[in-house]
């Protein structure tokens, strides 16, 4: 009796903590649908081991993008942004199966994914971070519209070494504001995400030209700026 005893209370404690935290997070996620992140776990962490550097990132609400700059991330990024629920679940499946054979996860991120992740938690290819990164984009999902989603996305996105959100990043490569990007300058930004400390958009490689180009004719297939009327709209 007394060792079931313990174990309930082992597992009401276990209930009330996840409870809490489940709460505590949707609560996070709430406030930032409408309060600007005024950084990210991802900044912070990069703060933390560089403090001889200073991270460069300027807070630009989506108006003030140029409307290349979302068109080029979901071209390059996750084309069925503006329709799937925040998961692409065929993905998923092929890196779960990647994971049991090689212990490493990775890859299946949709913009969504990319959002929770850099806001909330950290680099990596483990397990763990991948389960929590799910539970917050699905909170994400829920909570915040399609267009609130890219406008923090493009805020917090790293395009270089300290270099966080498009405001920044425009004002690093090419010195100009977001909102005067030229469909070139937006795709060689899009080019750099999936690592941005190796490439840099100011001095593109042979195959970051390469990807660039592959994104400008994605984003002419999806429709130009016209595909992404409805999210600007906040639909």
């Amino acid at each position: 009796m007394a060792k079931r005893s313990i174990l309930n209370s082992l597992w009401r404690y276990v209930f009330l903590t996840l409870l809490t935290v489940c709460l505590l997070s949707l609560a996070i996620i709430g406030l930032f649908k409408v309060v600007n992140p005024p950084s990210s776990s991802f900044m912070l962490v990069d703060q933390w081991q560089n403090p001889e550097r200073e991270v460069q990132h300027v807070w630009v609400d989506l108006e003030n993008i140029s409307q290349w700059m979302p068109l080029a991330v979901i071209a390059s990024e996750d084309q069925g942004f503006v329709k799937h629920w925040g998961i692409d679940t065929q993905a998923l499946v092929i890196a779960l199966k990647d994971y049991r054979k090689k212990g490493s996860l990775r890859g299946a991120s949709t913009i969504s994914q990319q959002t929770a992740k850099n806001l909330f938690l950290w680099n990596g290819r483990h397990y763990i971070r991948k389960v929590l990164e799910l539970g917050f984009t699905l909170g994400l999902e829920g909570l915040w519209s399609k267009r609130r989603i890219m406008e923090v996305y493009l805020n917090i996105a790293e395009f270089g070494d300290g270099i966080y959100g498009v405001q920044a990043a425009s004002q690093h490569f090419f010195g100009i504001k977001a909102r005067y990007l030229t469909r070139t300058q937006a795709a060689k930004l899009a080019a750099v995400l999936p690592n941005p400390k190796k490439y840099n958009a100011g001095r593109p490689s042979t195959y970051i030209k390469q990807r660039v180009a592959w994104i400008k004719r994605q984003m002419k297939q999806l429709g130009g700026k016209n595909a992404i009327q409805p999210l600007l709209r906040g639909q």
